[in-house]
């Protein structure tokens, strides 16, 4: 399980997915020669005639890029009077609705939405705000920023201060800012620098000084980083994650555990979350349904190719054994072939 994360000579020039970018390794791709209001039609009549066609939905909405499913969200409004969004909510329920509508919503709004929903209530749910601040490009929290100031007229980053405390709190902040340094050319000096400045922080001393960690996790480049995780080693002899593990606790230790493994491979942090989210009983059906769609058109193949390196079976197979009916089906149909 650990031979993946601690493979750091080949890292630093490994290619990395924390863009915001739809690239040629998403397994849903925009549908050549398409037509939004034929779309629409077929939607329409899929929903409106007896009993809905589940099968017409899955189809159509697992075979169009994000921004084609907004075209056909337009033409569906305009030929109906209705919304794409109230017509599917009306008329299909459970998993399977909550995929399909966060299918039909812009990334930067499902991002916001799933945010919203982790600080709805008594107390946040952390693990969620860990996942999306720990993996999002700058490009993607900004985007995310400016849809909750659109939705609450409120700053994000004020109000998830009213949710979280502490040091979990700083770094989880620093985050929200979206202002990660995103230079591509690495500072070997630097690295060193901040790998000892990391062992003194923590391994060295007597208790540690969070502070430093956060600093440096929360804001240096992901190239930079990847050679600082190559220098901490040569140090410590331990890998940076292992010493996060044994010196802190809690939300703060989570969410630096996801950051250096988001550093490391943005797929292979997925591959485990979608593995966690189906193991043992039941299944945590929105971790699962957001890690789909939301990396849908980023890095789906990628994720599907380390979900077989890790665990021996493809990720096809686990949805497969794990989910049942329409939602089965949908998930499948984002996930694409077998591995």
């Amino acid at each position: 399980m650990t031979s993946l994360w601690d493979d750091l000579d080949s890292l630093v020039n490994a290619p990395s997915s924390f863009s915001a970018k739809t690239s040629e390794r998403g397994t849903i791709k925009p549908k050549a020669n398409f037509d939004a209001g034929e779309d629409a039609v077929d939607l329409r009549k899929a929903i409106e005639g007896l009993g809905t066609k589940e099968k017409t939905l899955i189809d159509i909405l697992t075979h169009r890029s994000s921004a084609q499913r907004q075209l056909i969200c337009e033409a569906y409004q305009e030929a109906t009077g209705r919304s794409l969004l109230e017509d599917l909510k009306g008329d299909t329920h459970g998993d399977f609705e909550a995929l399909l509508v966060a299918l039909i919503t812009p990334p930067a709004v499902f991002d916001c939405y799933e945010v919203m929903r982790a600080m709805k209530g008594a107390g946040t749910d952390d693990i969620v705000l860990i996942e999306i601040f720990a993996s999002r490009s700058n490009e993607q929290i900004r985007a995310l920023c400016d849809v909750y100031l659109e939705e609450t007229e409120k700053k994000l980053t004020l109000d998830l201060k009213k949710e979280v405390s502490g040091d979990f709190s700083k770094a989880l902040l620093l985050l929200a800012e979206g202002k990660r340094d995103e230079s591509t050319s690495v500072d070997a000096d630097k690295a060193k620098e901040d790998a000892k400045a990391l062992y003194d922080a923590g391994e060295k001393k007597w208790g540690t000084d969070e502070s430093k960690f956060i600093d440096i996790l929360c804001q240096r480049s992901i190239p930079q980083l990847r050679q600082t995780l190559v220098e901490y080693k040569n140090i410590s002899g331990k890998t940076l994650q292992e010493s996060i593990e044994g010196e802190m606790s809690g939300e703060l230790e989570e969410l630096l555990v996801a950051v250096v493994k988001c550093v490391k491979s943005v797929p292979a942090y997925f591959a485990e979350r979608l593995y966690g989210s189906m193991k043992g009983a039941g299944t945590d059906e929105s971790t699962l349904n957001r890690i789909m769609v939301s990396r849908s058109e980023i890095d789906l193949l990628d994720i599907r190719a380390e979900f077989k390196k890790l665990y021996e079976y493809s990720l096809h197979s686990a949805i497969e054994s794990d989910l049942g009916g329409d939602h089965r089906d949908c998930v499948k149909a984002i996930c694409g072939g077998d591995d």
